[in-house]
């Protein structure tokens, strides 16, 4: 009987995006900045995630506060229509 040899297979990591914020040196995230948050929600409305959009924890964190709370005051909606 031949047994099979298994291989390791290297894992290939994508190189990461830079954050936008990072790069631009914002200090906060602003929620009245309707144009910057709908790059980060998708058109279901749902918030971007972090290994797509690229932003750093810190960044992502304040951007996900600043989403929920423009969608309470109506700048952004909660659903597409």
């Amino acid at each position: 009987m031949a047994t099979k040899i298994k291989r390791a297979v290297k894992e290939r990591r994508t190189k990461r995006k830079p954050c936008s914020f990072c790069a631009e040196r914002a200090i906060a995230v602003n929620y009245r900045d309707v144009g910057r948050l709908k790059k980060f929600v998708s058109e279901r409305g749902k918030i971007v995630p972090r290994r797509i959009s690229g932003n750093c924890a810190k960044h992502q964190r304040m951007l996900t506060t600043a989403v929920k709370r423009a969608r309470l005051i109506a700048f952004l909606p909660f659903v597409s229509e």
